[in-house]
């Protein structure tokens, strides 16, 4: 075993004998690893969905105006290092081994002072950190991993930028059960003297977050729907005009399908903007040749042609995959192999997707994770509506077979757990392209 595959390992079973440090406890941890005076800017991104694709976004305009770009983003797809990059880079292997072991002497420092061993997802931002701290990006991008306020991230005092992207039901059990409250858990990022930019998704959450920003003097800039205009899809792309306030930019375009990409995009363009206000110089081109250049993986991908896999895993997620599902050309038929995470309200995904009719033929299977919903459970919900479902222990066979029915002109789509998206990306590296 290599000594990257021996730390992956430890990290992966990190649950079962961590708990969770406090922000004040991680805080104090980056001090003693020489964490805390970063020599670049912060942007700090929350929210419930849409954060991966914003740091996408983000990254790729600022490496188009010539910084390199460290980003720190979950949950992975296939690799565990996918979590930590630079530019379009992942931490090579070796570089992984030797930041997990100066954590682990982190760790024994922090023993010391009574502070509890890293949980699985605070070990890999302390070690995203200390990766970040010997290569000296110009920029560094950070996601939150759930919530904000609690948030491991949340140990970065001084932020360039925070951006909170649309916010939704997701982890009610960690975050509350009105969206109120869940906005309040994500305006925890908000930090004083620091521009907040963020949707005028919901009335309920902005007033959340535009409070929060004026009790504690920040700047609150507003995404509002009325800005983007002139939305146009094609097979391969979106073009959209954006009315920032600023400036008008005239047909920017996305190489993405997915609809929601465009407030995604436009959160980003907005950051940019607020960067340019603090002096980093980020031209009109670079966000042009950013958007056009941003990919973010398992978010309506198509990976092959007819194929698209997005990583739709709350109710909110599933209205706008169907609101996509409904725009792209289809001659054919459109198939659906589903697969969810039991802590999800998944009852009212199945029901979105039931009621939309949109889909011919639905597989419904289980995941690789002991996370994953039953399938004695979902059955029981999918059979409640009048739908041509199968039902797989096995995700690769449940792919298997709507590969094998599927005619020339018919779509298939993912959907319904990040973690099924990882194995369906999987399946395709190991198989060869004619039979996927």
């Amino acid at each position: 075993m290599t000594a990257f595959e021996q730390a992956e390992q430890y990290i992966n079973e990190i649950p079962r004998f961590a708990g969770k440090n406090t922000v004040e406890d991680t805080s104090r941890l980056l001090t003693i690893a020489g964490c805390d005076r970063l020599p670049f800017p912060v942007i700090h991104v929350a929210g419930t969905n849409g954060k991966g694709s914003v740091c996408a976004c983000l990254a790729s305009i600022l490496k188009e105006s010539g910084r390199r770009v460290g980003i720190f983003t979950s949950p992975h797809l296939v690799d565990i290092r996918e979590r930590i990059r630079i530019d379009d880079e992942m931490i090579s292997e070796n570089r992984f081994a030797e930041v997990f072991r100066e954590v682990q002497i982190l760790a024994e420092e922090g023993k010391k002072e009574g502070l509890s061993h890293p949980s699985f997802f605070e070990y890999l931002f302390l070690m995203a950190m200390i990766y970040f701290r010997d290569e000296k990006p110009d920029a560094v991008i950070l996601e939150t991993g759930l919530g904000g306020r609690l948030d491991a991230t949340n140990s970065i005092k001084h932020p360039a930028l925070c951006v909170i992207t649309e916010i939704g039901f997701d982890h009610m059990q960690y975050l509350g059960n009105t969206l109120e409250e869940i906005a309040g858990e994500k305006a925890g990022i908000i930090k004083k003297g620091v521009p907040v930019i963020f949707p005028d998704r919901r009335p309920e959450t902005t007033r959340v977050l535009v409070n929060r920003a004026k009790e504690i003097g920040s700047r609150a800039v507003l995404l509002e729907k009325s800005n983007m205009l002139d939305i146009k899809t094609g097979n391969t792309n979106i073009d959209v005009s954006l009315h920032t306030g600023y400036y008008n930019y005239i047909g920017l375009s996305l190489h993405m399908v997915a609809l929601y990409q465009v407030e995604n995009a436009s959160l980003a363009v907005l950051a940019a903007e607020e960067l340019n206000r603090e002096g980093y110089l980020i031209g009109e081109e670079a966000i042009r040749k950013g958007l056009l250049g941003a990919y973010w993986p398992g978010r309506m991908e198509e990976v092959q042609p007819g194929i698209f896999l997005d990583g739709a895993h709350n109710e909110d997620g599933i209205e706008a995959l169907l609101a996509t599902v409904k725009a792209i050309p289809c001659r054919g038929e459109r198939k659906l192999l589903f697969g969810v995470v039991a802590d999800k309200q998944y009852e009212k995904m199945i029901r979105r997707i039931a009621e939309s009719g949109l889909f011919t033929e639905i597989a419904v299977t289980t995941l690789s994770s002991d996370r994953s919903a039953s399938l004695t459970e979902l059955s029981k919900l999918w059979r409640q509506y009048e739908l041509p479902c199968r039902f797989y222990e096995d995700a690769g066979e449940a792919f298997g077979w709507l590969l094998a029915g599927r005619k020339e002109a018919d779509v298939i789509y993912v959907a319904g757990s990040l973690y099924l998206i990882g194995q369906i990306k999987s399946l395709k590296r190991r198989t060869p392209d004619d039979r996927f």
